[in-house]
């Protein structure tokens, strides 16, 4: 399956966030823990360049904690910040500004020696539906942006300005124009960060079946209660669907209906934490 998807709005993103970068002191790149390899947009790096950056692992309640661990060890052994968090649970926000505020400390330093007060701010980055603007909402206390589990929410750029003295640049979710690896294309579509309906809902919950078979046996095996070692993703499909009841009449197979809540299943973490991929090194 050919997965493309690359708005008109990413462009203009990608655009404010190069003319926005040059009056950021920090960058902050938001990760989903669920698939930390396949959220780097090779857009940001020269975003990115020589600013200090933390690399934020996000929904870490729905990933697997050992590979998430492995993350942080990839980016320890290379001296760069990273924190790992959940953003829909506040007692992480300290975690987020702690984290900000450490990358930036060289810079406050200078500020106060020169009996200069000046905010930090902060440019907050990532894929779709990788949970930016919900990580400032936790850091700030309250609903200042609005949110979605959904890629597309946040259309413009927004700053929040914090009482611990951050100022935080909000961004949308952006991609890149190609996908020339299907794998990375196919687990941005099990994260939510490529749009349902671009997409065929059916080949996305086979694939994600597929690859679930390999990685995490166990637990597919333990959601649906059906042997699915050795055994084709279509198949298992075909018996979720039975054993779920998503018939139509005459008794065939409603295959939208079963695509979709496999991977609402995924999504919600019902099947168990889950992530994809692991560091090259690993």
């Amino acid at each position: 399956m050919n997965i493309q998807w690359f708005p008109g709005h990413m462009t203009k993103a990608l655009r404010m966030m190069e003319q926005n970068v040059k009056i950021v002191d920090a960058i902050g790149y938001v990760l989903d823990a669920r698939a930390p390899y396949c959220c780097f947009n090779p857009n940001f790096d020269k975003i990115v360049g020589c600013k200090p950056c933390v690399f934020i692992l996000n929904k870490c309640d729905l990933a697997d904690p050992q590979k998430v661990d492995l993350w942080c060890k990839y980016f320890s052994n290379r001296s760069l910040n990273c924190v790992k968090i959940t953003a829909t649970a506040s007692a992480d926000a300290p975690k987020i500004v702690k984290a900000l505020a450490d990358s930036t400390e060289p810079l406050r330093r200078k500020y106060l020696s020169k009996g200069v007060y000046k905010p930090i701010r902060c440019l907050i980055i990532g894929v779709p539906n990788c949970g930016k603007s919900t990580l400032i909402n936790c850091i700030s206390g309250k609903k200042t942006l609005i949110t979605g589990d959904k890629p597309g929410v946040t259309k413009g750029k927004q700053w929040v300005r914090l009482q611990s003295g951050l100022e935080l640049l909000d961004t949308p979710g952006t991609l890149w124009p190609k996908f020339d690896d299907e794998t990375v294309a196919s687990r941005l579509c099990f994260i939510g960060s490529i749009k349902d309906d671009v997409v065929d809902m059916y080949e996305v919950a086979n694939m994600l079946l597929e690859q679930l078979s390999q990685l995490y046996p166990a637990l597919l095996e333990q959601r649906y209660k059906l042997q699915c070692v050795g055994r084709k993703a279509t198949e298992i499909f075909e018996e979720i669907a039975l054993k779920r009841g998503f018939l139509l009449r005459g008794g065939e197979l409603d295959v939208e209906r079963c695509a979709k809540a496999i991977l609402d299943d995924f999504r919600k973490g019902k099947i168990g934490r889950i992530t994809f991929d692991v560091p090259a090194d690993n």
